[in-house]
């Protein structure tokens, strides 16, 4: 099986897993249009182990999508090991990503997700065991910057000496959830206190903050989750350098992502596709009206169509 390694030879481009959006649809529209490497949405190694069709029908992944790596949560050594042997037997898969930030309170709850910070010895146990367990090319590891108080460095520190190959550092503490500052000081202190490669994530939500924040932090590359949801030409324009986006090219790519989206889920990824019209039609002249006759389509050729002379006619406002 040809594993592709991941190059941290320039800035990398990554999509941060998002649960509810980044699914193979809008996957493979970011990938195909500039990211380098996706990332699943976040599996339960509780319902992999347990073998749930649903979970492994989230496995699946475009044929574009090389290198890919799929993110794991869990809290139970031998339940991650049960799940890492699942995903063994699965080919297309490169990197095996611990989850080590998520907030919610029933990932937290569970002990998964940035409960790990609290407890350094078992996340470094679970690391060492994806790490020795996994037939894939490389083990990462997403993580926040602590719990309630700040303790990145140690954090990293752990990931480090337990074996993973690279980190993705999301600039908040658990207690931050998604609305606190980003720390871009303690990401740059993460890169220099550690040798490998270093992701920063965190209100990335343009061209410009991208460059600035890999300027900043000094690290290897940027995950961007919410910031590409409603712009996805954010990875187009980080690696072609250009800041401006052609209308011609935003409306190629939501056409891509609607007939994905079809051709994935059938006819339910037309109610699916009603969330990501509103996001992408934020800034153009008729939105509400738009948003309003979309939310009563069902049939795909009328919604494809209603969108298509939407998003090919009509034009931003300043």
């Amino acid at each position: 099986m040809k594993k592709t390694k991941l190059s941290f030879d320039k800035p990398l481009y990554v999509l941060a897993p998002l649960a509810g959006f980044t699914d193979l649809p809008f996957r493979s529209v970011v990938k195909k249009f500039g990211a380098d490497l996706t990332v699943s949405e976040m599996l339960s190694s509780n319902a992999l182990a347990h073998g749930s069709q649903k979970t492994l029908h989230m496995l699946e992944k475009s044929s574009l999508e090389d290198p890919y790596s799929v993110q794991i949560a869990g809290a139970d050594v031998d339940i991650v090991r049960r799940a890492v042997e699942i995903l063994n037997e699965q080919d297309g898969i490169d990197i095996i990503d611990l989850n080590c930030g998520c907030p919610v309170p029933k990932v937290v709850g569970h002990g998964s997700g940035s409960s790990l910070l609290l407890d350094l010895p078992l996340m470094g146990d679970i690391i060492k065991t994806i790490k020795n367990t996994s037939n894939k090319n490389m083990t990462s590891v997403k993580i926040r910057l602590g719990f309630e108080k700040k303790n990145h460095v140690d954090i990293a520190k752990v990931v480090q000496d337990s074996g993973a190959d690279f980190i993705a550092v999301h600039g908040r503490t658990r207690t931050g959830k998604f609305k606190a500052a980003v720390d871009y000081d303690a990401i740059r202190e993460i890169k220099e206190a550690v040798d490998i490669p270093v992701i920063a994530n965190g209100d990335i939500d343009s061209y410009e903050k991208a460059k600035w924040v890999l300027e900043h932090t000094g690290a290897d590359g940027v995950m961007i989750g919410r910031g590409a949801v409603g712009a996805p030409w954010i990875f187009h324009q980080l690696k072609t350098g250009t800041e401006h986006i052609e209308q011609s090219l935003k409306y190629e790519i939501i056409m891509e992502h609607f007939d994905k989206m079809i051709e994935f889920y059938g006819q339910h990824g037309v109610a699916m596709f009603r969330k990501h019209t509103h996001t992408y039609s934020k800034g153009y002249r008729g939105a509400s009206v738009l948003r309003n006759e979309v939310n009563s389509i069902d049939d795909i050729a009328t919604y494809r169509s209603v969108i298509d002379d939407f998003f090919k006619n009509s034009e931003m406002t300043l």
